[in-house]
Protein backbone atom coordinates (compact mmCIF):
# COMPACT_ATOMS: atom_id res chain seq x y z
CA UNK A 1 0.00 0.00 0.00
CA UNK A 2 2.87 2.27 0.81
CA UNK A 3 4.66 1.76 -2.35
CA UNK A 4 1.31 2.60 -4.28
CA UNK A 5 0.85 5.82 -2.48
CA UNK A 6 4.29 6.71 -3.60
CA UNK A 7 3.72 5.70 -6.61
CA UNK A 8 0.82 7.52 -7.23
CA UNK A 9 2.49 10.25 -6.00
CA UNK A 10 5.52 10.50 -8.74
CA UNK A 11 3.60 9.43 -11.61
CA UNK A 12 -0.06 10.63 -11.13
CA UNK A 13 -0.21 14.70 -11.21
CA UNK A 14 -4.15 14.34 -10.15
CA UNK A 15 -3.10 12.40 -6.69
CA UNK A 16 -0.21 14.58 -6.36
CA UNK A 17 -2.42 17.92 -6.64
CA UNK A 18 -4.83 16.06 -4.19
CA UNK A 19 -2.61 15.11 -1.62
CA UNK A 20 -0.89 18.92 -1.75
CA UNK A 21 -4.50 20.35 -1.71
CA UNK A 22 -5.43 18.52 1.43
CA UNK A 23 -2.28 19.16 3.48
CA UNK A 24 -2.82 22.76 2.79
CA UNK A 25 -6.13 22.48 4.26
CA UNK A 26 -5.14 19.49 7.37
CA UNK A 27 -2.38 21.97 8.02
CA UNK A 28 -4.75 25.39 7.95
CA UNK A 29 -6.82 23.05 10.95
CA UNK A 30 -3.78 22.49 12.66
CA UNK A 31 -3.57 25.81 13.63
CA UNK A 32 -6.28 25.44 15.67
CA UNK A 33 -4.28 24.36 18.67
CA UNK A 34 -2.90 27.47 18.35
CA UNK A 35 -5.56 30.00 18.23
CA UNK A 36 -4.98 33.16 20.59
CA UNK A 37 -9.36 33.05 21.29
CA UNK A 38 -11.36 30.11 21.66
CA UNK A 39 -14.14 29.34 18.78
CA UNK A 40 -17.13 30.34 21.30
CA UNK A 41 -16.10 33.19 22.58
CA UNK A 42 -18.05 36.49 21.16
CA UNK A 43 -17.01 40.13 20.52
CA UNK A 44 -12.89 38.96 21.36
CA UNK A 45 -11.88 41.50 18.70
CA UNK A 46 -14.04 44.40 16.57
CA UNK A 47 -17.36 43.22 14.74
CA UNK A 48 -17.32 43.31 10.98
CA UNK A 49 -13.91 44.57 9.98
CA UNK A 50 -12.71 43.52 6.29
CA UNK A 51 -9.59 41.55 5.53
CA UNK A 52 -6.21 42.85 6.54
CA UNK A 53 -2.79 42.53 7.65
CA UNK A 54 -4.60 42.32 11.38
CA UNK A 55 -7.56 40.19 10.69
CA UNK A 56 -6.27 38.03 7.75
CA UNK A 57 -9.74 36.78 6.68
CA UNK A 58 -11.93 40.00 8.29
CA UNK A 59 -14.13 39.43 11.26
CA UNK A 60 -17.67 38.58 11.53
CA UNK A 61 -20.92 40.60 13.25
CA UNK A 62 -20.47 38.54 16.36
CA UNK A 63 -16.70 39.96 17.06
CA UNK A 64 -14.98 36.62 16.25
CA UNK A 65 -11.70 36.21 14.16
CA UNK A 66 -12.54 34.41 10.67
CA UNK A 67 -9.26 33.04 10.13
CA UNK A 68 -9.03 31.77 13.53
CA UNK A 69 -12.65 30.46 13.84
CA UNK A 70 -12.53 28.77 10.46
CA UNK A 71 -9.74 26.65 11.58
CA UNK A 72 -11.81 25.30 14.74
CA UNK A 73 -14.35 24.85 11.58
CA UNK A 74 -12.44 23.05 9.01
CA UNK A 75 -11.09 20.79 11.89
CA UNK A 76 -14.36 20.03 13.41
CA UNK A 77 -15.72 19.58 9.61
CA UNK A 78 -12.95 17.36 8.54
CA UNK A 79 -13.00 15.10 11.92
CA UNK A 80 -16.75 15.04 11.21
CA UNK A 81 -15.86 13.44 7.51
CA UNK A 82 -13.27 11.53 8.72
CA UNK A 83 -15.39 9.67 11.38
CA UNK A 84 -18.44 8.83 9.41
CA UNK A 85 -15.90 7.34 6.78
CA UNK A 86 -13.93 5.37 9.30
CA UNK A 87 -17.44 4.08 10.61
CA UNK A 88 -18.88 3.50 7.50
CA UNK A 89 -15.96 1.63 6.06
CA UNK A 90 -15.36 -1.05 9.04
CA UNK A 91 -19.80 -1.78 8.24
CA UNK A 92 -19.02 -1.94 4.65
CA UNK A 93 -15.85 -4.18 4.78
CA UNK A 94 -17.52 -6.58 7.05
CA UNK A 95 -20.60 -6.95 5.33
CA UNK A 96 -19.17 -6.83 2.05
CA UNK A 97 -16.56 -9.73 2.47
CA UNK A 98 -18.51 -11.87 5.17
CA UNK A 99 -21.37 -12.03 2.46
CA UNK A 100 -19.55 -12.63 -0.71
CA UNK A 101 -17.26 -15.41 0.82
CA UNK A 102 -20.24 -17.41 3.06
CA UNK A 103 -22.22 -17.04 -0.10
CA UNK A 104 -26.18 -18.55 0.00
CA UNK A 105 -28.69 -17.63 2.91
CA UNK A 106 -26.13 -15.33 4.15
CA UNK A 107 -25.06 -13.54 1.58
CA UNK A 108 -29.24 -13.10 0.47
CA UNK A 109 -29.77 -12.05 4.10
CA UNK A 110 -27.17 -9.25 4.22
CA UNK A 111 -28.15 -8.37 0.39
CA UNK A 112 -31.15 -7.66 1.13
CA UNK A 113 -30.93 -5.44 4.28
CA UNK A 114 -28.12 -3.74 2.10
CA UNK A 115 -30.60 -2.92 -0.26
CA UNK A 116 -33.28 -1.72 1.89
CA UNK A 117 -30.54 0.92 3.39
CA UNK A 118 -29.70 1.96 -0.25
CA UNK A 119 -32.80 3.30 -1.31
CA UNK A 120 -33.93 4.88 2.29
CA UNK A 121 -34.16 8.66 1.52
CA UNK A 122 -31.44 10.00 3.74
CA UNK A 123 -32.13 13.38 3.82
CA UNK A 124 -34.97 13.40 5.17
CA UNK A 125 -34.29 10.17 7.32
CA UNK A 126 -31.96 13.10 8.36
CA UNK A 127 -33.86 16.08 8.99
CA UNK A 128 -36.52 13.65 10.99
CA UNK A 129 -33.74 12.65 13.08
CA UNK A 130 -32.84 16.19 13.92
CA UNK A 131 -36.68 16.72 15.23
CA UNK A 132 -36.44 13.76 16.80
CA UNK A 133 -32.68 14.15 18.46
CA UNK A 134 -33.07 18.19 18.77
CA UNK A 135 -32.63 18.04 22.26
CA UNK A 136 -29.74 16.13 22.32
CA UNK A 137 -28.87 16.81 18.82
CA UNK A 138 -24.63 16.56 19.02
CA UNK A 139 -21.72 16.46 16.54
CA UNK A 140 -20.87 12.58 17.28
CA UNK A 141 -24.33 11.66 16.97
CA UNK A 142 -24.85 13.14 13.82
CA UNK A 143 -21.94 11.64 12.41
CA UNK A 144 -22.70 8.16 13.96
CA UNK A 145 -26.44 8.09 12.24
CA UNK A 146 -24.99 9.17 9.09
CA UNK A 147 -22.61 6.72 9.20
CA UNK A 148 -25.06 3.83 9.27
CA UNK A 149 -26.83 5.50 6.90
CA UNK A 150 -23.74 5.12 4.61
CA UNK A 151 -22.30 2.21 4.03
CA UNK A 152 -24.94 0.13 1.83
CA UNK A 153 -23.35 1.02 -1.59
CA UNK A 154 -19.51 0.61 -0.80
CA UNK A 155 -20.65 -2.45 0.99
CA UNK A 156 -22.01 -4.41 -2.18
CA UNK A 157 -19.06 -3.40 -3.84
CA UNK A 158 -16.90 -4.97 -1.71
CA UNK A 159 -19.03 -8.41 -2.14
CA UNK A 160 -18.20 -8.18 -5.48
CA UNK A 161 -14.93 -8.67 -5.24
CA UNK A 162 -15.03 -10.84 -2.36
CA UNK A 163 -17.22 -13.10 -4.53
CA UNK A 164 -14.63 -13.34 -7.01
CA UNK A 165 -12.18 -13.76 -4.38
CA UNK A 166 -14.08 -16.64 -2.94
CA UNK A 167 -13.32 -19.20 -5.60
CA UNK A 168 -9.91 -18.33 -5.83
CA UNK A 169 -6.94 -21.05 -5.25
CA UNK A 170 -5.45 -19.00 -2.13
CA UNK A 171 -9.01 -18.82 -0.68
CA UNK A 172 -9.44 -22.85 -1.22
CA UNK A 173 -6.17 -23.63 -0.05
CA UNK A 174 -6.60 -21.62 3.26
CA UNK A 175 -9.63 -23.54 3.99
CA UNK A 176 -7.99 -26.93 3.34
CA UNK A 177 -5.33 -25.97 5.85
CA UNK A 178 -7.45 -25.42 8.56
CA UNK A 179 -8.06 -21.52 8.27
CA UNK A 180 -10.63 -19.50 10.18
CA UNK A 181 -13.01 -17.77 8.21
CA UNK A 182 -11.67 -14.39 9.98
CA UNK A 183 -8.19 -15.44 9.21
CA UNK A 184 -9.23 -15.98 5.50
CA UNK A 185 -10.59 -12.64 5.63
CA UNK A 186 -8.19 -10.44 7.11
CA UNK A 187 -5.00 -12.10 5.86
CA UNK A 188 -6.34 -12.92 2.28
CA UNK A 189 -9.39 -11.16 0.85
CA UNK A 190 -8.14 -8.11 2.72
CA UNK A 191 -5.23 -6.95 0.90
CA UNK A 192 -7.43 -6.91 -2.51
CA UNK A 193 -10.31 -4.80 -1.12
CA UNK A 194 -8.31 -1.64 0.65
CA UNK A 195 -7.36 0.34 -2.53
CA UNK A 196 -11.38 0.14 -3.00
CA UNK A 197 -11.75 1.02 0.30
CA UNK A 198 -9.44 3.67 0.49
CA UNK A 199 -11.15 5.07 -2.70
CA UNK A 200 -14.33 4.97 -1.92
CA UNK A 201 -12.88 7.06 1.78
CA UNK A 202 -11.83 10.03 -0.41
CA UNK A 203 -15.95 9.67 -1.98
CA UNK A 204 -17.47 9.08 1.49
CA UNK A 205 -15.90 11.89 3.44
CA UNK A 206 -17.13 14.48 0.16
CA UNK A 207 -20.42 12.54 0.48
CA UNK A 208 -20.27 13.45 4.55
CA UNK A 209 -19.28 16.67 4.55
CA UNK A 210 -21.51 17.53 2.00
CA UNK A 211 -24.07 16.38 3.87
CA UNK A 212 -23.11 18.17 7.32
CA UNK A 213 -22.57 21.55 5.18
CA UNK A 214 -25.68 21.10 4.13
CA UNK A 215 -27.78 20.15 7.12
CA UNK A 216 -25.86 22.78 9.62
CA UNK A 217 -26.38 26.05 6.65
CA UNK A 218 -30.52 24.70 7.44
CA UNK A 219 -30.04 24.50 11.17
CA UNK A 220 -30.63 21.16 11.63
CA UNK A 221 -27.09 20.11 13.85
CA UNK A 222 -26.04 21.68 16.77
CA UNK A 223 -24.81 25.18 16.00
CA UNK A 224 -23.00 25.75 19.42
CA UNK A 225 -20.28 23.16 17.57
CA UNK A 226 -18.13 25.28 14.99
CA UNK A 227 -18.13 23.84 10.94
CA UNK A 228 -18.37 25.17 8.21
CA UNK A 229 -21.69 24.73 7.69
CA UNK A 230 -22.08 26.50 11.12
CA UNK A 231 -20.22 29.57 10.10
CA UNK A 232 -22.53 29.88 7.24
CA UNK A 233 -25.35 29.68 9.03
CA UNK A 234 -24.39 32.22 11.54
CA UNK A 235 -23.55 34.59 8.49
CA UNK A 236 -27.22 33.94 6.59
CA UNK A 237 -28.08 34.69 10.56
CA UNK A 238 -26.81 38.20 10.29
CA UNK A 239 -27.53 38.46 6.66
CA UNK A 240 -23.85 39.17 5.79
CA UNK A 241 -24.28 39.30 2.34
CA UNK A 242 -27.17 41.41 2.60
CA UNK A 243 -25.20 43.83 4.81
CA UNK A 244 -21.82 43.58 2.70
CA UNK A 245 -20.04 40.76 4.89
CA UNK A 246 -18.99 38.87 1.80
CA UNK A 247 -15.76 37.69 3.64
CA UNK A 248 -17.74 35.56 6.15
CA UNK A 249 -19.53 33.61 3.36
CA UNK A 250 -16.14 33.34 0.95
CA UNK A 251 -13.63 32.20 3.00
CA UNK A 252 -15.52 28.93 4.24
CA UNK A 253 -17.10 28.24 0.87
CA UNK A 254 -13.56 28.32 -1.14
CA UNK A 255 -11.81 26.31 1.39
CA UNK A 256 -14.75 23.63 1.74
CA UNK A 257 -14.38 23.63 -2.15
CA UNK A 258 -10.57 22.65 -2.13
CA UNK A 259 -11.50 20.36 0.28
CA UNK A 260 -13.57 18.68 -2.11
CA UNK A 261 -11.78 19.21 -4.40
CA UNK A 262 -8.65 17.58 -3.13
CA UNK A 263 -10.72 14.52 -2.07
CA UNK A 264 -12.28 14.28 -5.84
CA UNK A 265 -8.97 14.27 -7.13
CA UNK A 266 -7.83 11.23 -4.44
CA UNK A 267 -10.83 9.45 -5.47
CA UNK A 268 -10.32 9.52 -9.20
CA UNK A 269 -6.74 8.80 -9.23
CA UNK A 270 -7.33 5.91 -7.02
CA UNK A 271 -9.81 4.66 -9.29
CA UNK A 272 -7.27 4.94 -12.52
CA UNK A 273 -4.62 3.20 -9.99
CA UNK A 274 -6.92 0.55 -9.50
CA UNK A 275 -8.60 -0.19 -13.18
CA UNK A 276 -5.89 -1.92 -14.89
CA UNK A 277 -7.59 -0.64 -18.40
CA UNK A 278 -6.26 2.55 -17.30
CA UNK A 279 -3.03 1.38 -16.28
CA UNK A 280 -2.65 0.53 -19.33
CA UNK A 281 -3.67 3.21 -21.64
CA UNK A 282 -0.90 4.94 -19.09
CA UNK A 283 1.97 2.58 -20.09
CA UNK A 284 0.75 2.87 -23.48
CA UNK A 285 0.88 6.44 -23.92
Amino acid sequence: MGRSFLDLLRLNRQFAAGVVLLSLVTLFALLSFVSPYPPNDSFVVPPDLPPSWTNLMGTTSRGQDLFWLLTFAIRNTLLFGITVAVISRILALVIGLVAGYSGGLVDRALMSINDTFIVIPLFPILVLFYFVMKDHMSWSLLALMMACLGWAYDARLIRSVALSLRTREFTETGIFSGMSMRRILVEEHLPYVLPIVFSTTMNNINWSIGFEVTLSVLGFTDINTPTVGVLIYWANQHTALVAGIWWWIFFPVLLVILTFIGLFLLAVSMNEHIDPRSRLGRSEG
